[in-house]
C-alpha cells in the first residue's frame, strides 16, 4: 500500500495556519506528500522547504484572482495536488488540519483494511473543531462533524471547493464518494488563531468566496454550540498553541443568537430528543 498526502497552501505564515504542524503530523504515514504552494508575500515557501523531508514534494503555484466563485480556487489548488498523487490513497488535510499522534496506527489500519475493498471510495474522520481558544469545541450542526479526508486514488473525483469530493459516475453524474469510518477524529485549529490573523485572513479570503468581510475583532458565537474540549491536543501542535491561538476566550453568556443559530439550537434540541444527527454529510456512510 502506498499513501500519497497532499495539500495547498499561500500565505499559511502571514495568516496564521498551523500548516507545518499540519505536514508534519501526517508524514509518518505518508509515503509521499505533495503542497501546492501559492505564489505570496511570506515565508510560506522557505519554511515548507525548511522541514526538510525526502517525502515532500513542493509544486509552485499562481493562484487565479479573478476566479470569485464559491470557493472554486481552493477547489483548482487542492486538485492540482492531488492529481499528481501517486498512492493508492490520497489524504487531504487543510492547513490548518492537524492529526494526533496516538491515531496514526489506527488511520493506517483502517487504509490498509479497506485497500482492496473497491466499494468503499473514502475514509471519514470526526471533527474536532475549536472555537475562540484550545479550550472550547463547537458542537452545533451548523459545523460538519464528519468529512472524507482520504479518497481512492484510482476514481474519478474532483472538487467543487477546498471541503469535499465529487465522485463522477459514466461521466455524466456527480455524487458525493462511498465511505468507510476511519476511526479517528481530526483536529481543526482555524478559529481559534490570534485575532489580528484571523482578521487579516477573512480580509483576504473573502474575494474568493464572492464576499467580503468587515473587520474581525472578536471570536462570538452562541454558547449552546460549545462544549469544554475534554482531552489531549496533539503534541506536533502544543507549542503553535501557545504562541500563535487565542487564549483569554470565554462564551458569552449575553450573547444574543442570530436567526441561524436559533435554528441551530432547534435542531440540537431534535437531536437529542430523538437520537438524530442533522449536520451537512459530504459523503455515503456505508454500513459495517
Amino acid at each position: 500500500m502506498k499513501v500519497s498526502g497532499f495539500t495547498f497552501i499561500r500565505n499559511g505564515s502571514r495568516l496564521g495556519y498551523p500548516y507545518l504542524e499540519s505536514i508534519r503530523s501526517v508524514l509518518p504515514i505518508c509515503d509521499e506528500f505533495v503542497v501546492a504552494v501559492g505564489a505570496g508575500d511570506d515565508d510560506t515557501l522557505e519554511r515548507i522547504r525548511g522541514l526538510g523531508s525526502d517525502k515532500i514534494r513542493i509544486l509552485e503555484t499562481r493562484w487565479n484572482e479573478s476566479m470569485q466563485d464559491r470557493g472554486f480556487v481552493y477547489a483548482q489548488q487542492k486538485m492540482i495536488a492531488q492529481y499528481t498523487c501517486v498512492g493508492d490513497w490520497a489524504f487531504y488535510l487543510e492547513g490548518d488540519e492537524v492529526l494526533h499522534e496516538d491515531d496514526l496506527a489506527t488511520i493506517h489500519a483502517s487504509m490498509q483494511r479497506h485497500l482492496d475493498n473497491r466499494s468503499v471510495e473514502a475514509l471519514v474522520f470526526d471533527y474536532h473543531h475549536f472555537f475562540g481558544s484550545p479550550d472550547w469545541r463547537a458542537i452545533s450542526p451548523g459545523w460538519y462533524r464528519r468529512a472524507p479526508r482520504i479518497i481512492r486514488n484510482s476514481i474519478r473525483t474532483w472538487a467543487p471547493d477546498g471541503l469535499f469530493w465529487v465522485v463522477m459516475d459514466a461521466n455524466k453524474r456527480g455524487r458525493y464518494p462511498r465511505a468507510a469510518l476511519a476511526g479517528a477524529p481530526i483536529y481543526h485549529y482555524g478559529h481559534v488563531r490570534r485575532i489580528s490573523a484571523m482578521n487579516e485572513k477573512l480580509q483576504r479570503v473573502g474575494k474568493y468566496w464572492g464576499d467580503s468581510h468587515v473587520h474581525f475583532d472578536a471570536y462570538r458565537i452562541d454558547p449552546q454550540a460549545l462544549a469544554p474540549f475534554v482531552g489531549t491536543h496533539p503534541g506536533v501542535v502544543r507549542e503553535w498553541l501557545r504562541q500563535e491561538a487565542e487564549a483569554a476566550f470565554q462564551p458569552d453568556p449575553m450573547h444574543m443568537p442570530s436567526r441561524k443559530e436559533r435554528k441551530h439550537r432547534w435542531m440540537m434540541k431534535l437531536e437529542r430528543r430523538f437520537g438524530l444527527e442533522l449536520s451537512k454529510k459530504h459523503h455515503s456512510l456505508l454500513q459495517p
